[in-house]
């Protein structure tokens, strides 16, 4: 098997030219979701039966929670294809995951916490489901912080590789707390076994929402990339040439 493909994506040059091309493609889908998503969900969709309007906030909190966890395990598989393979571009792909991860998850919580106020009665409970969400930012935290505090920048990326790859425990923790404890988090309305308890003009926007998020994620994440591989390669000869 020719494995040719697999090593240029080793190569900082050949990824710098991708990322540059794929992004917009994926920054322009983005945007054009995410705003047809919102007047879907908060202007056309209909209120809940129980939540009324209060519902609508899971337009964002629902897709980030989902991108928060999403994004930790990409970030986790680069991790550890740098770490197994030894590519440079693995490591800095990891690095470019952490920030926007990190924020998702911040968006989640505090949304979370904004509709837990009116249904719950109280911003926080140590429930389960939102724990294991805390948790996860203290992990990005703690990736970001373990970067940035060695010096020598192959340390850094084999130890805050082993951090990442240690983390991926709480994904499922995440998942499956709903059902695995007694939590009072709503539990799964969309990713379930049989049909979607959501009626289809609630589930259409959230949907979008869903797939503008995780555009916009890889938009993002293309242009930290390239600006990664800049700061990684610097000194190289090619650096000049694709600045021109």
């Amino acid at each position: 098997m020719n494995w040719t493909w697999f090593h240029k994506f080793g190569s900082p040059p050949h990824i710098y030219r991708i990322a540059g091309t794929l992004a917009p493609w994926f920054g322009w889908p983005a945007g054009l979701l995410i705003v047809a998503a919102l007047y879907a969900g908060l202007v056309l969709a209909p209120p809940d039966y129980q939540q009324g309007d209060g519902f609508r906030i899971i337009y964002v909190h629902a897709p980030s929670a989902w991108l928060s966890v999403m994004i930790y395990g990409v970030m986790a598989s680069a991790a550890a294809i740098g770490l197994i393979w030894r590519m440079k571009v693995a490591h800095a792909a990891a690095a470019s995951c952490a920030g926007i991860g990190a924020w998702f998850t911040v968006v989640s919580l505090i949304t979370g916490m904004l509709w837990g106020k009116p249904m719950w009665g109280t911003y926080w409970v140590w429930d389960p489901r939102l724990t294991a969400q805390l948790v996860l930012l203290f992990l990005y935290l703690g990736y970001m912080g373990l970067r940035s505090g060695i010096d020598d920048l192959a340390r850094s990326d084999r130890a805050s590789a082993v951090l990442a790859i240690v983390g991926v425990i709480n994904i499922p923790i995440i998942r499956y707390s709903v059902e695995w404890w007694n939590s009072i988090h709503q539990a799964p309305s969309v990713m379930k076994m049989d049909r979607p308890s959501m009626p289809m003009d609630m589930l259409a926007p959230l949907l979008m929402m869903l797939l503008g998020f995780t555009l916009y994620f890889a938009a993002v994440m293309l242009v930290r990339l390239r600006a990664e591989i800049l700061r990684r390669e610097r000194s190289a000869s090619w650096i000049k040439e694709a600045l021109q």
